[in-house]
């Protein structure tokens, strides 16, 4: 013992922990071992907070089945409290990507924990003889319960957070979809002309793909309800308390205030990562439909002189460090971004959850990092495209409609009274001639002016409508 750091040991042999750290010689090691990705378990609070939840929670059922001193269950609990409250998150110091199937997050909640909860009881950090970390901290339990369990809470929390973010993304499709339901533009297809729609239609269905997949995040979200506590090594409760699953699992819920469950068939439970996969999926999807639709907000705005043209993004930043004045649709384009990334995240989680091995799936931080990466870009990229782009869209209303009387496609609406052989012969004339579908039909004879006039007027064409046929 030196006047800057302490001396601690574990199975491997004996190390300096810097006297002020509430981490100890297994974090230390962790930290020498796992130099992958630079990021840390402090920058993922709610794995934090979800870890304090798992442990207060062993704690109060511990005590409850008389097998922790009540002073000590006390200590750690307040030590529990004090990380749900922000504090001492900067020790949480390992790798978050790392070998061991989560052990050293684990054993790094335990020895913070049991460090300060010595302090609480007036004692030095170190002093192992009074509360332990494993004997203490960690009773009734192994990694291999207590990672699993704390991811899914972690993840709801993380989850609730992106379902908002949804809700407002939407909320901001729907709003724009109300202003503009009296503009009417082309439809297409194929990037080919189609038939008449209005603008509101188009952006209200982008904020109904949004709200499907809210629903689709809820059902897979409902699927990480269900946690391990008590299977401890593999799922056959081996060193916990006959009660101990039922017990602690009522104090989560009590604690958390979450729907929390225990699995009916703990070993299943301790090797099937099948949730995970689910739930990745869904935020695959979520992505890929986002980066959809910000492909036709590219394409809608494209121009502004010689595309499209029929909407106007937000201007952002300069577009280019060449072309004067030219400004590029960049919200959509990071969104798309995000969308890559998340897909690229899906791919990890189901090679690694196919990865398990027997009893136990060891590639769960992988997992567990993949998960929060996606689900935070995509609450962040939600939140950007409503914010800086979807909120300040404006309509360009006269290119949208000029567009609708030139086009081609309106031939479609003369189906039911011409005929699809009559108006395909039309359709060919007008695009070999450039004149207009309304000119050729009113020279053939087909249809009355009055009558065609009614047929191919945009507002009449934008949703179903009663045919009198000839």
């Amino acid at each position: 013992m030196t006047e800057n750091c302490r001396i601690e040991h574990d199975c491997v042999g004996e190390l300096e922990v810097p006297a002020d750290a509430y981490y100890g010689c297994q974090t230390l090691r962790a930290v020498e071992n796992y130099h992958i990705t630079g990021i840390t378990l402090s920058h993922y609070p709610r794995l934090i907070h979800a870890l304090a939840y798992v442990k207060m929670a062993a704690a109060e059922a511990n005590a409850s089945l008389g097998l922790l001193d009540e002073d000590k269950a006390r200590a750690i609990v307040r030590a529990c409290e004090e990380l749900l409250q922000g504090k001492l998150h900067d020790q949480f110091v390992v790798d978050a990507v790392q070998g061991g199937a989560g052990t050293s997050t684990n054993m790094n909640a335990n020895e913070v924990i049991c460090n300060r909860a010595l302090e609480i009881l007036g004692h030095c950090k170190g002093e192992y003889d009074i509360i332990h970390p494993l004997n203490h901290v960690n009773m009734s339990q192994s990694t291999n319960d207590v990672y699993p369990s704390a991811l899914n809470i972690a993840l709801i929390l993380e989850n609730r957070e992106l379902l908002d973010a949804m809700q407002y993304l939407r909320g901001a499709f729907m709003d724009k979809g109300v202003e503009f339901r009296d503009v009417i533009k082309m439809g297409r297809t194929q990037l080919q002309d189609a038939v008449p729609m209005t603008l509101g239609q188009e952006f209200t269905a982008w904020g109904v793909m949004v709200g499907e997949d809210v629903e689709r995040l809820s059902e897979a979200q409902s699927l990480v309800h269900e946690i391990n506590m008590g299977a401890t090594a593999i799922g056959t409760g081996l060193n916990s308390h006959p009660d101990y699953t039922r017990t602690v699992t009522e104090k989560l819920v009590q604690i958390t205030t979450l729907p929390l469950k225990a699995s009916p068939d703990l070993v299943e439970a301790t090797q099937d990562t099948g949730a995970y996969v689910q739930l990745s999926g869904v935020l695959k999807r979520i992505v890929v439909k986002m980066s959809k639709i910000c492909n036709d907000l590219r394409l809608l705005s494209s121009g502004p002189r010689c595309g499209l043209n029929e909407i106007n993004l937000p201007p952002r930043a300069p577009g280019s460090s060449i072309m004067p004045g030219k400004v590029n649709p960049v919200i959509p384009e990071v969104v798309s971004q995000v969308a890559y990334a998340v897909i690229g995240s899906d791919m990890t989680v189901t090679m690694a959850s196919e990865a398990g091995q027997l009893e136990l799936n060891v590639m769960e931080p992988v997992i567990a990092y993949s998960l929060f990466q996606s689900i935070n870009m995509t609450r962040r990229a939600c939140l950007t495209l409503a914010d800086l782009c979807v909120k300040g869209i404006t309509a360009n209303a006269d290119r949208c409609r000029e567009m609708v009387e030139h086009s081609i496609g309106l031939v479609t609406a003369l189906n039911p009274y011409m005929g699809y052989e009559m108006s395909t012969e039309v359709a060919k004339e007008a695009m070999d001639s450039g004149r207009s579908v309304y000119d050729i039909v009113l020279e053939k004879g087909c249809l009355t002016k009055e009558e065609l006039e009614d047929i191919l007027k945009p507002e009449n064409m934008v949703r179903p409508r009663y045919i009198h046929r000839k």
